[in-house]
C-alpha cells in the first residue's frame, strides 16, 4: 500500500509538470528582444520580492528580472489570485519568493496558492500586517444511523482559529517577522473537544480520546523568524516558537486550502501534522532556488489538557525536512520526526514519524480554482508501524465549493481502547473514510465572507470494527464559516488598509 500511494503522488506529480510545460489556452506577452530590455539600476536595495510564477527566472539583487521568459508563468498570475510581493509583504522566510507560498511553521504551499486575509501595506516604520481566521459555526452529528453503534454524538460547536503576522525587512537583505495563532476551541468546543468518529490522540481528564477531536491550545503559536539572503537564489534562516511548529509534515489541516472548507479535522492528523503545536520549537533552514532543507530541535510531547497555560519549554526531540516546488502550482515534501513521548497516555513510547506529501493549486478564472493534496504519514514504535494516507481537493466556482477528502488509516487496538474485546491486540484496524461537501457564499461585507455549508461522511471500518460501530456509520454537519475573503493583486491595488477581495 505505501508503494502504491508513493507511485501515486510521483504519477500526479509527472502529470501536473506535463501539464504546465504547456499552458494551453494563455495569451502570453511577447518577449522583448534582449536589446531593448532596460538595465538593471544596481544601486537600488534588495527591497522587491520575486512575484509568485516567475520565481524560475534570473533576478537581480534589485528585484530587476533578466532573461524574463514567461513561460514559467500561470493562470494564477493572469487571473489575479497570487499576490504582488513587491507590494510590502513577502514570503516569511524570504524577500525573494511570494508571500502565497507560506504554510503553517516554516513549512511551504503552492506559489498558485489562494489567500485569504485582510493585509496591509508596509507602514512608515516598514512593518506589514496579515491576519487571518476562520470560525464555523456547526452542527455536527456522528453516526447517526447507528442508534447502538461506538462513537455516537453530536454537538452545536465552532471550531475556530485567528492568525496574525507582522513583517518588516531588516537592511538590505534581512527579513524579521512575527506571528502568533490564537484558538478558542477549549471555549466554543470544548475542553472534551468535538465529536468525530474513529478520531483518536491526546487526553481529557487523563483518559484517553476516542472517537473525538482535541480542542486546540488558547495560544497554539507564539513565533520570531528571521531570514538573510545571501542572493536572490540562497537564503539562511532561523525560527523559534513557543509554542510553534517543527520541520515535519505539510503544512497542518487547518492551513492547507485543499482543507479549507472542512471544518473536521483528518483522522491521519496524528500521523501527518499534529506536531503544529509545541511548546519549544528552534529551526534553522537552507533555501537554494526552488529547494529547502530544514532541521529542528523541539519537544516531543504534545500539549496537556489545561488548554490555556504554557507548558514546560524543552528540546527532546528533532526533525528534518526536505521541501521541493518544481512549478508554481507544486509543492512536495519528504520529512521525518524522531518524537520523545509525545502521548500522554503513552510516556514510555517514542515515535518516528514519516510524512511524504503533494500539494497542487490551479486558477480556473476569476475567483475560480482547484486545489488538490495527497499526504501520507506512518508511526513507528516498538516495531509497529500504522500508516495514514489522505487525498483531498477542492473547487471553487466564484460563490460555489465542492471538496471531498479520503482517507484510509491504520489504528492499533490499544489507540482505539479495544484490549480485551478484539483478539488479537497487537493487530492494525484498517478504517476508510470518504467526505463530500458543498458550500455557497451567502453575504459578502466589508471583505468578509459568511459562507453556508453542508457535508456527509462514510466511514468503511475493517469488518472487525462493524461489530462495535456499525457496518457503515454515516455522519453529517451543517455549517456557517465566517472567514475574510480571497485576496487578489486586483483588489489590493492602491489598498493601504487591511483589507481583502469585495
Amino acid at each position: 500500500m505505501n508503494k502504491l500511494f508513493l507511485l501515486l503522488m510521483i504519477g500526479w506529480s509527472g502529470a501536473v509538470l506535463a501539464q504546465h510545460q504547456h499552458h494551453e489556452g494563455m495569451t502570453m506577452p511577447k518577449k522583448e528582444p534582449s536589446g531593448n530590455r532596460p538595465k538593471a539600476d544596481t544601486t537600488k536595495p534588495m527591497d522587491h520580492a520575486m512575484p509568485a510564477g516567475h520565481n524560475h527566472g534570473d533576478m537581480d539583487m534589485d528585484g530587476a528580472m533578466k532573461n524574463h521568459d514567461m513561460n514559467g508563468a500561470t493562470d494564477m498570475v493572469n487571473y489575479g489570485l497570487t499576490m504582488d510581493t513587491t507590494m510590502g509583504m513577502t514570503h516569511s522566510l524570504s524577500r525573494n519568493l511570494p508571500m502565497n507560498r507560506n504554510g503553517s511553521g516554516t513549512s511551504w504551499h503552492p506559489d498558485n496558492t489562494p489567500m485569504y486575509a485582510y493585509m496591509s501595506h508596509p507602514s512608515p516604520k516598514g512593518w506589514s500586517y496579515m491576519l487571518h481566521y476562520a470560525i464555523y459555526l456547526r452542527y455536527t452529528s456522528q453516526n447517526m444511523n447507528n442508534p447502538d453503534g461506538r462513537g455516537r454524538g453530536q454537538q452545536f460547536g465552532a471550531p475556530n482559529w485567528f492568525m496574525g503576522m507582522a513583517q518588516r525587512k531588516i537592511g538590505q537583505r534581512g527579513l524579521f517577522q512575527v506571528r502568533a495563532m490564537v484558538s478558542l476551541d477549549p471555549l466554543t468546543v470544548s475542553n472534551g473537544g468535538y465529536p468525530l468518529l474513529f478520531q483518536t490522540g491526546e487526553t481529557y481528564q487523563d483518559q484517553p480520546l476516542i472517537d473525538k477531536q482535541h480542542p486546540h491550545d488558547l495560544v497554539s503559536e507564539l513565533s520570531v523568524s528571521y531570514s538573510h539572503a545571501l542572493s536572490k537564489d540562497i537564503d539562511l534562516y532561523g525560527y523559534v516558537g513557543y509554542p510553534g511548529e517543527p520541520a515535519v509534515g505539510p503544512p497542518a489541516f487547518m492551513h492547507r486550502i485543499s482543507s479549507f472548507n472542512n471544518p473536521d479535522a483528518p483522522l491521519g492528523h496524528h500521523w501527518q501534522d499534529a506536531t503544529h503545536i509545541l511548546f519549544g520549537v528552534t529551526t534553522v533552514g537552507f533555501r537554494y532556488k526552488w529547494a529547502k532543507l530544514e532541521g529542528s530541535a523541539f519537544k516531543g510531547r504534545e500539549p496537556d489538557e489545561n488548554r490555556y497555560d504554557y507548558d514546560a519549554f524543552k528540546l527532546d526531540s528533532y526533525s528534518y525536512r526536505l521541501s521541493v516546488n518544481p512549478s508554481p502550482s507544486l509543492a512536495l515534501q519528504f520529512s521525518q520526526g524522531f518524537l520523545h513521548s509525545p502521548e500522554q497516555a503513552h510516556p514510555e513510547e517514542d515515535v518516528t514519524r514519516t510524512t511524504a506529501s503533494l500539494l497542487h493549486s490551479k486558477a480556473l478564472g476569476p475567483d475560480s480554482y482547484v486545489t488538490t493534496a495527497l499526504v501520507w504519514g506512518q508511526n513507528s514504535h516498538h516495531g509497529v508501524n500504522e500508516g495514514s494516507y489522505l487525498a483531498e481537493s477542492s473547487l471553487q466556482l466564484k460563490r460555489w465549493a465542492f471538496y471531498g477528502r479520503y482517507e484510509n488509516v491504520g489504528k492499533s487496538v490499544e489507540e482505539l481502547e479495544l484490549q480485551g474485546q478484539i483478539e488479537p491486540e497487537d493487530q492494525v484496524l484498517t478504517i476508510n473514510n470518504l467526505t463530500l461537501g458543498t458550500n455557497y457564499r451567502i453575504a459578502q461585507q466589508r471583505n468578509t465572507d459568511l459562507v453556508l455549508g453542508a457535508q456527509l461522511t462514510g466511514s468503511m471500518p475493517d469488518k472487525t470494527l462493524q461489530t462495535f460501530y456499525g457496518k457503515l456509520p454515516i455522519s453529517g454537519e451543517i455549517y456557517l464559516r465566517l472567514t475574510p475573503s480571497l485576496m487578489t493583486m486586483r483588489t489590493m491595488s492602491g489598498t493601504h488598509h487591511m483589507k481583502g477581495h469585495h
